[in-house]
């Protein structure tokens, strides 16, 4: 099947991520004197994620729900049923099936270990900005911020004045919650590509999606209906811990009726 190319272009984003893709650092920021408890000092910043009313005029082709025609056709590309991909966003995106928040930022899981990982590549010790970012550390606080969301973005706006690009990577995106530092098997050229194609609409994400189930080789796991195999792959070793393959099943056998 030949691959689908990204129709990318310079979308109008939502002011929440519209300055993620263009920030790049190059090394972390200079740790604050010990008498410093102001904002810390950042070359990148995203804003608040109810910055949303100062957003750019509305892209009339960017839209955020995706039909039953665009899962089919992707299913088809993929030669997997339609039942199996409705299934992962299930489990992924919950019963709403949604890639974005209210909004029109996608919905994202900042992950403290993966950033953590992401950082040690490039030569970042994270753990010695504990004090001076507590919101990256700190367990995820829905009270302070008013809502899970915007406290996951709380926590990436942290992140990314310590590294943009190892809090992108840190970072799972969208309605099928691929981590950041998946963007090259994505097809995308950068990360900072992949979080922009993320932010555009719900079929970016599924053609995301399906490049990423190619370059994974994922696609046989779903013939053959091995969700323990296909589990392993796409959520990680730890995934019986959540019985990610059973829920996974199920919700398989739900949407195929």
């Amino acid at each position: 099947m030949k691959k689908r190319h990204s129709r990318l272009r310079r979308y109008a984003l939502p002011l929440g991520v519209l300055t993620l893709v263009s920030a790049t650092v190059s090394e972390p920021p200079a740790l604050p004197s010990t008498d410093d408890e102001t904002e810390p000092h950042s070359r990148d910043s995203i804003p608040s994620i109810d910055d949303s009313s100062k957003s750019e005029p509305i892209d009339t082709l960017r839209y955020k729900n995706l039909t039953i025609n665009d899962y089919e056709r992707v299913a088809a590309e993929l030669e997997i049923p339609t039942a199996a991909i409705r299934a992962i966003v299930s489990i992924e995106a919950g019963p709403k099936a949604k890639g974005f928040n209210p909004d029109s930022t996608p919905i994202i899981s900042f992950d403290l270990a993966m950033f953590r990982q992401a950082a040690k590549q490039r030569g970042i010790n994270i753990d010695l900005y504990k004090e001076s970012h507590p919101d990256v550390f700190n367990k995820l606080n829905k009270k302070k911020f008013g809502s899970t969301q915007k406290a996951q973005y709380a926590r990436l706006k942290s992140a990314m004045s310590i590294d943009s690009i190892a809090a992108l990577e840190g970072t799972f995106w969208g309605m099928f919650q691929i981590g950041g530092f998946n963007w090259k098997l994505c097809g995308c050229e950068s990360v900072f590509e992949f979080v922009e194609r993320t932010s555009y609409s719900e079929l970016e994400q599924l053609e995301l999606f399906a490049d990423f189930m190619r370059a994974r080789r994922l696609v046989k796991y779903i013939k053959s209906r091995d969700w323990d195999a296909f589990s392993l792959r796409y959520n990680g070793p730890g995934y019986k811990k959540h019985s990610y393959e059973l829920r996974l099943a199920k919700a398989y056998e739900e949407f195929s009726k």
